[in-house]
């Protein structure tokens, strides 16, 4: 299974057909459409509606991609998270990467790197996101459509220092493509990840098994308390459907089962049913010695009917 977990989606775009089909030919079974914010969050923010005419093989999910410019604003996260399937983070600078790496709660991390960035990765800094489940992702669409050679060049040399600050864990390799002639296969991305640094094995690890990670935390977190705790089944009795079940379970409920009359206590051969005072004395082999308790219950009864002979 390959996954695309960044394709930028307008409703209104009439690449978007082409698009997606051109991605279920190369083999990708899940793919974001991802949605662009700028700024101050609006006071109400819903995804768009999905296109109706994809490929049947193709699982969407909706991506929110926020810009990041200044650490103190954007505190509407975790109300986020409950509306798309992935939210994803664009920081600017230095301190809003810090803060998205420590502090945010978010899926994704994806850094412009076909621009020169004015800083440099850190190991601590992005191991801390890594740490919590945040994924960081290298979009190569910029790098293919951008403005000519810088823009390739700053991809390589900032995708390199990323695998090497990282370490080659907690990649995710994403398109970014607008239109369907950016896209690449699942393996020349694997192969572009090679270039930069990462080996072969974590290359498809990047499209694969890291992206799957992505989704599956992202729907934890919007299905479950705080991550951890999730409700699978709640243990609810199915309720009857149509007219005849409600015929035949309604005299069930209405007339009450009449007491079924107490039954005589059968005793199997095999046991012992205690003896009482009462009772006759059951007559014992000769060869068998009498207990002790025997001759008390026996000197009892020949007391009790010598009472009962001097009394007439």
């Amino acid at each position: 299974m390959f996954y695309d977990l960044n394709v930028p989606y307008c409703p209104d775009d009439p690449e978007v057909p082409h698009t997606l089909n051109f991605l279920a030919e190369l083999g990708y079974t899940t793919v974001a459409l991802s949605q662009i914010i700028n700024g101050k969050l609006p006071p109400t923010l819903a995804p768009p509606p999905l296109p109706t005419n994809a490929p049947k093989s193709l699982q969407l999910l909706t991506r929110l991609n926020l810009t990041l410019a200044d650490p103190a604003q954007n505190q509407r996260l975790t109300a986020l998270s409950q509306a798309y399937d992935i939210v994803a983070l664009r920081p600017t600078n230095e301190k809003s990467l810090l803060n998205a790496c420590t502090n945010l709660e978010c899926d994704v991390i994806s850094v412009d790197l076909s621009v020169r960035l004015p800083y440099h990765f850190k190991f601590k800094m992005l191991s801390a996101a890594i740490s919590r489940g945040v994924r960081i992702e290298i979009c190569y669409g910029p790098g293919i459509t951008g403005s000519g050679l810088d823009a390739r060049r700053n991809l390589i040399g900032n995708a390199t220092s990323l695998i090497r600050a990282t370490r080659g864990r907690g990649i995710i390799v994403s398109s970014e493509a607008r239109r369907a002639l950016s896209l690449r296969a699942p393996w020349d991305v694997i192969n572009l990840a090679c270039v930069w640094g990462l080996s072969q094995a974590r290359g498809k690890e990047a499209v694969c098994e890291e992206s799957r990670k992505v989704t599956a935390l992202a729907k934890l977190k919007r299905t479950s308390w705080r991550g951890i705790v999730d409700i699978v089944h709640g243990g609810e009795k199915a309720k009857p459907e149509g007219p005849a079940s409600k015929q035949k379970s309604a005299p069930k409920a209405s007339a009450p089962k009449a007491k079924e009359p107490a039954q005589p206590e059968i005793v199997a051969d095999n046991l012992k049913r205690k003896a009482s005072i009462s009772s006759e004395p059951v007559a014992d082999d000769a060869d068998k010695p009498l207990s002790k308790r025997e001759i008390k219950r026996r000197a009892k009864k020949a007391r009790f009917d010598a009472k009962g002979e001097n009394a007439t």
